[in-house]
């Protein structure tokens, strides 16, 4: 079943992005930021390309786990900060109060933008290496497991040009490995390397370089495909929905999802598996 998926990527038309490249195979997509050349900073096409790719992968039956991934020497440089310069953020119109409407209208959008990897019903697993900076870290926050090599860092940078970070960091990043560590590196702007980041728990993983990280990844994401994809799916939902909500909200909402979502013919497949193997599970 799980090698099926080679076959379908070759005979499947996959969309291609102008900053992305878009691959699949086993059930697992590799969503990889290409802009080398620009450290992968995050330009107005990146912010709509990673929107419509982790939309396709969720739309995607074939999809069941995505690997977030980087060309080049760094995995992303933040925002591009040609886009401060241009009418990306501003609309350039004269009325202050027209002009603040507009920018927060766009910053939302950019907010939408990372926000689809979190309601991505796929686990995402994000693979960093060296550079994770601004941006970079609002994106792998949205992420479900963050893994990285040891020569990775990572810096809420907004700080250092003067601005607060606005795109998730300062409302996922506290809850990913404390309110004091988060203020620190929030006020400062320092360098958290791969060390500090596993001993937070901001990574779960690392490793000596970046194809040690590809390949310890994929296994992971493979073991996922071969779940059951609505078990899996029902598991993330659970979980984003537990984050923000009480646990009697949370247990009451998991109640009524297993009456209406607990599949009969993956829970028999399951239990029938010989110890070891995955049963097959329709997608």
């Amino acid at each position: 079943m799980l090698g099926s998926t080679h076959t379908l990527a070759h005979s499947m038309d996959l969309p291609l992005f102008e900053t992305l490249e878009l691959e699949l195979d086993q059930h697992v997509a590799t969503i990889w930021l290409n802009r080398p050349d620009k450290a992968n900073s995050l330009n107005p096409a990146m912010w709509e390309n990673l929107q419509s790719a982790f939309e396709w992968c969720d739309d995607t039956d074939a999809v069941r786990a995505v690997v977030l991934a980087a060309r080049g020497k760094h995995f992303c440089a933040g925002l591009d900060l040609t886009m401060f310069a241009g009418d990306d953020l501003h609309s350039g119109v004269s009325d202050p109060a027209r002009e603040a409407e507009a920018f927060r209208r766009n910053l939302l959008r950019l907010q939408e933008n990372l926000t689809s990897m979190e309601r991505c019903r796929k686990p995402v697993l994000a693979c960093v290496h060296y550079t994770c900076i601004g941006g970079g870290i609002d994106m792998v926050c949205c992420a479900d497991m963050r893994y990285c090599t040891e020569d990775a860092y990572f810096s809420v940078k907004e700080i250092e040009i003067g601005m607060v970070a606005d795109v998730g960091t300062l409302q996922r990043l506290p809850g990913l490995i404390g309110e004091g560590a988060v203020r620190e590196l929030a006020y400062t702007g320092r360098r958290m390397d791969a060390a500090e980041a596993r001993e937070l728990g901001f990574v779960n993983r690392v490793f000596a370089d970046h194809d040690a990280m590809m390949a310890g990844v994929m296994e992971i994401a493979r073991t996922i495909a071969g779940r059951s994809p609505l078990a899996i799916r029902g598991t993330k939902e659970m979980l984003l929905y537990s984050r923000d909500h009480s646990v009697a909200d949370g247990l009451n909402y998991i109640a009524a999802w297993n009456a209406g979502m607990l599949s009969k013919i993956d829970l028999q497949a399951g239990l029938m598996a010989p110890r070891g193997e995955d049963p097959e599970y329709a997608d």
